[in-house]
């Protein structure tokens, strides 16, 4: 039997109606894959082996579609006893643990490449989810991306800034919409946005021409070994903000791709495939890429739902079909 793990967040800390590893891991086993489950805190390094304290895992699809609110907490799944083995007994190692991309997890890619290089599938490849960082790997692509700077330097990030007249700053760790700021010409405050960002010029920070087409979404695309799914998830801002993540209060909304997302796909699609990057979210507004997603994109869950397609089992499919 094919056996699969999923690297990710604590169980208890989902959202059982969104949650894209949730989704793969019910149509994994709905597949008649093996599921095992494990943390960051469970993998490890012995006698020059990768190892992993592995638990079963058997999720209730039916309670997974109703969550958290009407059912006690813990009974949509179930844990087996502790496993040790090395993590390249396992057929497939699906990395879902979400940001933020800190040391710890740089330690985790280290540890699954030891996986990889004894016959595991790891998904993404653990040195690629390393090597592209999410906000500057989409400057790999600059046909495709709005005019934007990154710099620790005050002066420079004011230069752009009045330039443009308006911009986003943004950390290059964050997620979420968090530590991303709208700055609009002649904002009193742009002096400590960027101070306190760049931590008074210790940091690096991303500053980005502000796109008004964000109020019609952000959209996520999601890319499937190269390819995108026919459909983005449209992240609407909420009234008064300038972010369209779900995290900071966006509504979400299905559209079929544009041409211009379908050029911007191709154009990142081969990359992403070479690097061995099999699922990933790329973020556009209007008609620019912002953002490569690579660590734990998400949006399956409210894809599948609004316009019926069944994404974690193509994502698993997709997996599966690498082993062959």
């Amino acid at each position: 039997m094919t056996k699969i793990a999923f690297l990710m967040d604590p169980l208890s800390s989902l959202n059982t109606k969104k949650d894209s590893t949730l989704a793969m891991i019910d149509a994994a086993q709905k597949r008649g894959l093996e599921v095992f489950y494990l943390e960051q805190r469970d993998i490890f390094l012995s006698g020059y082996k990768a190892m992993g304290a592995f638990r079963t895992l058997k999720v209730d699809s039916q309670l997974l579609k109703k969550g958290y609110a009407t059912n006690p907490e813990n009974s949509w799944y179930s844990l087996g006893n502790r496993i040790f083995m090395e993590l390249a007994e396992m057929n497939i190692v699906m990395l879902r643990k979400d940001p933020p991309f800190n040391m710890n997890y740089i330690y985790t890619t280290y540890l699954l490449e030891r996986a990889e290089a004894s016959g595991a599938l790891v998904v993404n490849r653990p040195a690629s989810v390393r090597d592209c960082n999410e906000k500057l790997f989409a400057t790999s692509f600059p046909q495709c991306c709005p005019p934007l700077i990154v710099s620790s330097e005050k002066s420079r990030l004011l230069d752009f800034y009045k330039a443009e007249g308006s911009v986003v700053f943004k950390k290059l760790d964050g997620m979420g919409g968090d530590s991303v700021f709208r700055v609009t010409e002649n904002d009193p405050n742009a002096n400590v946005i960027i101070e306190t960002l760049t931590q008074k010029g210790a940091e690096p920070i991303m500053a980005q021409k502000f796109l008004p087409e964000i109020a019609d979404g952000d959209k996520r695309i999601l890319m499937l070994d190269g390819q995108p799914i026919p459909y983005a998830l449209a992240r609407i801002p909420s009234e008064g903000e300038a972010r369209g993540n779900l995290a900071a209060g966006g509504t979400a909304e299905a559209r079929p791709l544009t041409q211009r997302d379908k050029w911007i796909s191709e154009q990142v699609g081969p990359e992403l495939k070479r690097r061995g990057l099999t699922f990933v979210g790329i973020d556009v507004i209007g008609d620019y890429l912002t953002e490569i997603n690579v660590t734990c994109p998400t949006c399956i869950r409210e894809l599948d739902e609004q316009v019926g397609l069944n994404i974690s089992d193509d994502v698993i499919e997709a997996c599966v079909s690498q082993l062959k």
